[in-house]
């Protein structure tokens, strides 16, 4: 049985379901999962009680949150570099930064469409919050983020296992997550490109309204624009997978009990082995 362990410091939409991607219909019987949360809060206080996990031995930890640079996270890396550690989070973005993940020995997939949320009082509350996140999660699931992530943690494992850990280093674009759901309609994959970019841009937005503006009116006006930019982003999500159903093309890609992945695209096909 083979463990993975999840730690979610602070939260970007991929934390909500790196963990259950992986066993999606909780029948897999070769993989044994445990996630360590701890909310919203991503400081070097967290990371220290997140050393509980290695209590469990897990053979591969995965650490998903905003800005893998920040001291948080940083912290966290340090008390798992003797374990085989893959970094998923929205930054850093800059080559030098992501460079020093690898000589670190760190695996990593930076998703920056998986956007910085308008987290400012002027303007968010739990409802909100919770909108934000449904409206970037249809827009990882539909355009690509979700499978890679689920593709490239099931290749991790499988090397730790054949004795070779080979651990993903990935910068996330558009155009490498949409090919991943093997779109059959161009207009779908335009589309889904489209919502990763929409998606992008929504970071630098929100930035603005957390980081830089002093004035209420200005933050409240900012942070909703790159709200209103999100949900933009989802509509056009959703447009693209409404055209692979309407021609029942939908790729899908579930795990078998043994943990392979299956593959089908009808929706009265059945799954088959890759």
């Amino acid at each position: 049985m083979f463990k993975i362990g999840f730690i979610k410091l602070g939260n970007v939409a991929s934390s909500l379901v790196a963990d259950l991607a992986l066993d999606e219909i909780a029948e897999r019987t070769d993989i044994e999962a445990r996630s360590l949360c701890f909310g919203a809060k991503m400081t070097k206080k967290e990371a220290e009680m997140s050393r509980e996990l290695k209590n469990w031995g897990p053979q591969l930890v995965v650490m998903v949150g905003p800005n893998a640079a920040t001291p948080g996270p940083t912290a966290a890396r340090e008390l798992y570099k003797d374990v085989p550690t893959i970094v998923i989070s929205d930054g850093p973005s800059k080559k030098d930064a992501r460079e020093a993940l690898e000589t670190d020995g760190f695996g990593y997939i930076i998703l920056p469409f998986d956007p910085l949320i308008g987290a400012k009082r002027e303007f968010l509350d739990p409802a909100e919050m919770a909108l934000f996140n449904s409206d970037a999660l249809k827009v990882l699931s539909v355009c690509g983020s979700v499978r890679l992530v689920q593709e490239e943690l099931d290749k991790a494992m499988a090397s730790i296992l054949a004795g070779d850990p080979q651990l993903p280093h990935i910068l996330g674009n558009p155009e490498k997550c949409t090919e991943r759901m093997n779109f059959k309609n161009p207009y779908a994959r335009a589309k889904a490109i489209g919502a990763l970019h929409m998606a992008q841009t929504v970071a630098g937005i929100d930035a603005q309204a957390c980081f830089r503006l002093k004035e209420l009116e200005r933050i409240a006006l900012t942070a909703a624009a790159g709200h209103e930019v999100m949900r933009a982003a989802s509509k056009l999500a959703d447009e693209a997978r409404e055209l692979e159903k309407s021609s029942d093309s939908v790729s899908r890609k579930p795990h078998a009990r043994s943990g392979a992945i299956l593959e089908k695209t009808g929706l009265l096909d059945k799954p088959e082995p890759i």
